[in-house]
């Protein structure tokens, strides 16, 4: 069992430390009773969703006309079935969402307000409307990115409001899992809440499969963290797990897409690999990622150096 907290320059808190620690144990705990890898990896991500400490779930940042937006994915290995869901707001768990979306339909992908409805329909739990404090919390970041290069989102949405309302909020980092069972089967999951200072509608990495996810039993399983746009632009999840099936190592497989992302796309990224032998790597490009894995001996390892 792998699981992941974003990959960025910041250090892990002893909160979010102790999260993963705690979603590592009920992932594999899921596991030991014989549950199948996508509900192990489901487990995982829906502790991170509710913590709060993470940009998924409940800690979700808001985009620039104040709508907490998240987008979250889900795949299985033995049959290739995925869901995901882009754009769905006041859900608690966009990851058990995205199994809905698997699981209910014969769909792969459902976005904006018909996500919602589904999620509705089978009654999900639901999280409060974004504060006050946090939009107001977007307006002094917002205002320290004016001379970065989210300037061109922060001008391009204030050409596009009509009425001249800006509404706010800031975030933490993303989250995802990888998990292998009993059976030999793996999944990959991701769950977030986008990027700092997002134009509304914008879409990530973490719910198109083959760039934010991807797992095949016939090779291993990819979740990643980092720059959506530029894991987009060279479809990162799809690319190591084509090169687990080619008989790369898992870390050298991290490592030759995350220096093609950085070479081809000026990405910056981590990933966590989980080969369909049990053998894995988390990597990163960045200075840190929050991370770790347990394989139901001793104790869990947690860190965000890899």
């Amino acid at each position: 069992m792998l699981v992941h907290g974003g990959a960025g320059p910041r250090a892990m808190t002893g909160a979010q430390r102790a999260c993963l620690d705690h979603a590592l144990r009920a992932g594999y705990e899921a596991l030991r009773r014989g549950a199948p890898a996508v509900t192990a990896v489901e487990t995982a991500i829906r502790l991170l969703e509710a913590s709060g400490l993470f940009n998924a779930g409940t800690g979700s940042r808001l985009q620039l006309d104040g709508a907490r937006r998240m987008d979250a994915s889900l795949m299985e290995g033995r049959r290739l079935r995925a869901g995901a869901v882009a754009g769905i707001e006041r859900v608690r768990h966009p990851i058990t969402a995205a199994r809905l979306v698997m699981q209910k339909t014969a769909h792969v992908l459902l976005a904006g307000p018909p996500a919602m409805r589904l999620a509705r329909h089978f009654q999900m739990e639901t999280q409060p409307p974004p504060t006050g404090a946090q939009r107001r919390a977007l307006a002094r970041e917002a205002r320290a990115l004016r001379r970065s290069p989210a300037r061109r989102s922060l001008a391009l949405f204030a050409e596009l409001e009509t009425a001249g309302r800006r509404r706010r909020a800031t975030g933490l980092e993303t989250v995802g899992a990888v998990a292998l069972d009993r059976t030999g089967s793996v999944a990959a999951g991701a769950s977030t809440g986008g990027i700092a200072v997002m134009l509304p509608g914008r879409v990530g990495d973490s719910p198109l499969i083959g760039c934010g996810v991807y797992a095949d039993d016939k090779a291993g399983a990819v979740s990643m963290t980092g720059l959506g746009e530029s894991i987009i632009r060279i479809v990162a999840a799809k690319d190591i797990v084509d090169r687990l099936a080619q008989g790369s190592a898992p870390a050298a497989a991290a490592k030759l897409a995350l220096d093609k992302l950085a070479a081809r796309a000026a990405g910056t990224a981590g990933a966590l690999v989980l080969a369909r032998n049990g053998r894995f790597a988390i990597r990163h490009n960045t200075p840190r990622m929050a991370a770790g894995h347990w394989d139901g001996r001793g104790s869990p390892v947690v860190k965000d150096r890899f």
